[in-house]
């Protein structure tokens, strides 16, 4: 039962001030999915809080979480590009509607994340000895910015697309090293595969993924990113920008985790580069020492 269908059912149960809410999202769904939450209590004439319980009482995690199944209820979208885009849609509405989508499925991860999870995988990070950052497909994407990110840090760190470089690295893996294996689906046989190796070679296997999903349950520890986005059909957006989100929340607890002295390490790396950029005016970058 999709969001608009919910609220033709609950509508006997639904308070007066909740349904004028009901009215105005009926009456015009499509506005009412672009609408803030003070815009949409202002045209039901109620307040922001009763909104909320509106969007509680039909099951999601509030306003945000609500416009998401909103504009999942309105179409089927064009297949092989988004959930939430028609085929006649213009410029003006597919980039609001993917600007929404993507803050609205952000904030959902963001109330759904398992913070004991992120705090024991930074736990892990921290200690090891060496990490190895692998997806495929557009995953490959988000562990070359994590190796990127993590690169800078004084830890060992090894990245390839390559399946073949994959399994050699797990089977090469030992006590100490984390292989961090990143998938929405959980389903790519490559990477539960790439798991078993790892953990067989008593490497930890840290995995970005869907919950309860195969690779999910392969692994060490599974941070599990609960993103309403059909990847078999639909090209990885919100799902894509959840894992880049995650990697930062991860790089950030690295570093605090370390402490000062190793933030005076990446101030060291930082003015190390500064002399491969241009000034702001143009000009060569000159040593500032």
């Amino acid at each position: 039962m999709n969001v608009l269908e919910k609220i033709q059912s609950q509508w006997e149960k639904l308070s007066k001030s909740e349904r004028k809410v009901a009215e105005v999202i009926l009456a015009s769904p499509s506005t009412a999915m672009h609408s803030s939450i003070a815009t949409l209590a202002r045209a039901a004439a109620v307040s922001e809080p009763t909104v909320n319980r509106f969007c509680h009482r039909l099951g999601t995690r509030g306003f945000p979480d609500f416009k998401l199944q909103l504009a999942q209820s309105l179409a089927n979208g064009t297949p092989y590009v988004s959930r939430i885009v028609d085929q006649d849609d213009g410029v003006d509405a597919y980039s609001s509607k993917i600007f929404e989508s993507a803050m609205a499925g952000l904030d959902q991860v963001r109330q759904g994340l398992d913070t004991q999870a992120v705090n024991r995988a930074v736990d892990l990070l921290t200690q090891s000895k060496k990490i190895a950052f692998f997806g495929l497909g557009a995953s490959a994407a988000v562990a070359h910015d994590a190796m990127n990110k993590f690169f800078r840090f004084n830890v060992p760190v090894f990245y390839s697309d390559d399946i073949v470089m994959q399994r050699m690295s797990c089977i090469n893996s030992g006590e100490g090293d984390v292989v961090v294996l990143i998938s929405h689906t959980g389903r790519t046989k490559s990477m539960v595969e790439l798991a078993r190796l790892a953990r067989e070679n008593d490497a930890t296997v840290l995995a970005i993924t869907s919950p309860d999903s195969p690779l999910a349950r392969e692994a060490s520890l599974a941070l599990e990113l609960d993103v309403p986005e059909d990847t078999d059909i639909y090209m990885p957006m919100v799902s894509r920008l959840a894992q880049l989100t995650l990697v930062d929340v991860l790089a950030t607890g690295f570093t605090l985790r370390r402490g000062a002295k190793f933030r005076d390490n990446l101030k060291r790396v930082k003015d190390a580069l500064k002399e491969s950029r241009l000034d702001k005016d143009g000009s060569l970058a000159r040593s500032r020492e």
